[in-house]
């Protein structure tokens, strides 16, 4: 249609129809719904709880506010509404504020349609010209968001500062007839939220002086941090009162909904020729670190723990991985328990500690909570050793292990050690065949990255020492590593009291 139609008389014989966004948003998604067409595509874990409620508010033509902590893909989903706009829509040539052919708004575009009549010049926009976002910030201005008088313009055109041609108009105005998102609202200053009101209800601006009213066809969406409120700012209370529907997010509910989201969004892939597998266990444990988090008592959990977080795990891990193969001219591997502490700056740098966590130190907790979901992934896939050191009579399965470092043997893993001879080295620890054969957990291609996640699951309960030195890993019998810690014994150092 856009192809053919430049006039406005050519518009009106075409039978097109004008239709406010809202309207036109509601019709689109009622379509996409008839169709089967997915409405949000890449959303993982709202299918039940917050889409339904933003298609609630889309029926019954609502701003919306999405309310929920760091992470959680608020303005992912906010973006995502464009696509219930029409492909492309007709407005008049030259507009600034996309004036509806029908019923012109602006002065420039009412002066041209009285002037030139079916033969206004039309021009067709696509979806993504009628999508504005911004971020609230404290320096943001009503000239920003609504608009000015331009001096430049007036004398330019020699004109007096009371001609509504002088006027500029700010980024609002300039998506009429589409949508606008205003991120981190409680961050906008109260005397700047004050401007939005009549446009969240009048559905109008007025500039400075100006007693015109221009009208203007909107839908509005805003995404807001529920700790902004006391932390930097807060919604007053009218604009509060203006948004038809507030809608809480969270994050992912099950571990594989928080897989699924780092598989999709984390550059694994490098497209360099080099192949990296990650067993499934692995995943869970990279998946269950925010899991972990979001419980820890070092964590400020009104604070939150993002979905970033996970997904720059994931790539880190991949970087550490990758690393090694070109230092070791390789073309495939499998990540190792090396590789995943190599995720520790992807969770320090995105976590708020709480006093007992800055005590502690941001890599200590992020090596304990790395180290609680190594743990209980291995719990949920191997016998608890726990339970096995709780009962005296009880077969220990890990006893053949135990045995073997209890005979003086070690273990030294360096992370950048080639393919051959990490698996060399990880095979010559007695017993470690037959407990992940009998696990279920084996793949044939991540058998020994299986070893070595029990030997670190061991570690982590208590039951073999582990000695990090830089980028080497060294484990050895429990007893023996803690003699070692004393360093050499002399009894002349110690002399008894006289």
């Amino acid at each position: 249609m856009s192809n053919k139609i430049k006039t406005l008389g050519e518009l009106k014989k075409s039978g097109w129809t004008s239709l406010s966004v809202k309207e036109e948003i509601r019709k689109n998604l009622i379509e996409q719904m008839g169709s089967g067409t997915p409405l949000f595509p890449g959303i993982l874990g709202y299918d039940t709880s917050v889409i339904p409620q933003v298609i609630h508010a889309i029926l019954g033509k609502h701003d919306l506010l999405l309310l929920g902590l760091r992470g959680q893909a608020k303005t992912k989903m906010l973006r995502l509404l464009v696509n219930f706009l029409d492909e492309e829509m007709p407005i008049v040539a030259g507009s600034e504020i996309h004036d509806d052919p029908y019923n012109p708004v602006s002065k420039y575009a009412r002066e041209l349609v009285a002037e030139k009549g079916d033969k206004t010049p039309i021009e067709w926009i696509g979806r993504d010209q009628r999508y504005g976002e911004k971020l609230a910030t404290p320096d943001t201005t009503v000239a920003d968001l609504v608009g000015d008088l331009d001096p430049i313009k007036a004398a330019s055109k020699r004109l007096t500062l009371a001609d509504e041609e002088v006027i500029n108009f700010g980024l609002i105005p300039r998506v009429n007839r589409g949508i606008f998102v205003i991120n981190e609202l409680p961050d906008l200053q109260p005397r700047i939220q004050v401007a939005l009101l009549n446009i969240m209800q009048e559905r109008d601006i007025q500039i400075r002086g100006f007693n015109i009213r221009i009208p203007l066809d909107l839908f509005m969406g805003f995404s807001a941090n529920p700790e902004d409120y006391t932390n930097r700012g807060n919604i007053i209370t009218p604009l509060k009162d203006r948004i038809d529907a507030q809608i809480i997010t969270h994050y992912p509910r099950t571990l594989e909904v928080a897989q699924e989201i780092a598989k999709q969004e984390a550059w694994i892939n490098r497209g360099n020729g080099l192949s990296i597998h990650i067993p499934e266990i692995y995943r869970q444990v990279l998946a269950r670190v925010a899991f972990e988090a979001r419980e820890s008592e070092y964590i400020d959990q009104k604070s939150g723990v993002s979905a970033r977080m996970t997904i720059t795990a994931l790539e880190q891990v991949v970087s550490a991985a990758e690393r090694r193969m070109v230092m070791n001219s390789e073309k495939e591997t499998t990540l190792r328990i090396a590789d995943l502490y190599h995720m520790i700056p992807a969770i320090t740098g995105k976590l708020e500690l709480v006093y007992e966590g800055e005590q502690e130190g941001a890599v200590n907790v992020a090596k304990h909570l790395l180290g609680k979901a190594i743990n209980t992934t291995f719990k949920t896939h191997f016998p608890d050793p726990q339970k096995k050191k709780q009962d005296k009579e009880a077969e220990n399965p890990y006893q053949s292990v135990l045995d073997w470092f209890a005979a003086g043997n070690s273990l030294e893993l360096p992370d950048d050690l080639s393919e051959k001879e990490y698996t060399k080295r990880v095979n010559s620890v007695n017993g470690l065949d037959e407990i992940v054969r009998e696990s279920g957990t084996a793949e044939s291609e991540a058998l020994e990255p299986m070893k070595d996640f029990v030997i670190e699951a061991l570690h982590q309960n208590s039951m073999l020492g582990k000695n990090d030195l830089d980028e080497l890993r060294s484990y050895s019998d429990m007893l023996g590593s803690m003699l070692g810690g004393m360093g050499d014994f002399d009894p002349d150092d110690y002399p008894e009291d006289e």
